[in-house]
């Protein structure tokens, strides 16, 4: 090999040489320059998802909220629809005895008339409370219950089993299952054996 060949090859060695090292940070540009897109690309992507997240939330609160306020007026206008009827129902009770009233007051008034009349008003005030299951509680000769009773007093009873009710002082109301107002009653007991002798 000559002078000249000899020359020729190490040149070529040497512009290999420099353009390999150049070829390299290329190709590493070049996968830094897809890396970066795929990492841009997945974080628009989960931004995306996020705020659509978070939209979503938003309008489940938002929907959440209408329903509450639906649900509260409509419990309102349904309470008033009864109290309503129920107001309708008492003022027919309520001209009956206005109605009683003024036929007490007058002359030669009738006493049969207006216990017909008073009975008559009655039964339209225990038709009302009906219609709105408003049930009454006369317990006289049942067993005392603390649950829908209340004793005023207990009385001493040959004829009657100890813990029945012997006398209804006052009649209980309960509203389905809701207790009203409790009857009063007198509730009977044992009687004393030896008379209270010594």
């Amino acid at each position: 090999m000559n002078e000249d060949d000899k020359r020729k090859d190490s040149s070529n060695d040497e512009e290999e040489a420099a353009e390999q090292p150049e070829a390299q940070p290329a190709e590493a540009a070049a996968q830094a320059e897809q890396g970066e897109p795929d990492t841009e690309t997945a974080l628009a992507e989960a931004e995306a998802r996020a705020e659509e997240n978070w939209n979503q939330f938003l309008r489940a609160r938002a929907e959440m909220e209408n329903l509450r306020r639906r649900a509260e007026k409509d419990v309102a206008q349904a309470r008033q629809q009864s109290l309503e009827k129920l107001a309708g129902e008492l003022l027919a009770v309520k001209d009956s005895l206005e109605m009683g009233v003024q036929t007490a007051r007058s002359e030669g008034a009738d006493i049969t008339q207006i216990a017909e009349g008073s009975e008559l008003t009655l039964r339209m005030f225990n038709q009302a409370l009906e219609k709105f299951r408003i049930e009454e509680i006369n317990p006289e000769g049942e067993r005392f219950d603390p649950a829908c009773h209340e004793a005023m007093a207990a009385q001493p009873a040959a004829d009657a089993e100890p813990n029945t009710v012997l006398n209804v002082v006052q009649k209980g109301y309960r509203l389905g299952e809701r207790l009203l107002r409790p009857a009063m009653v007198i509730v009977a007991k044992a009687p004393e054996e030896n008379g209270g002798e010594g």
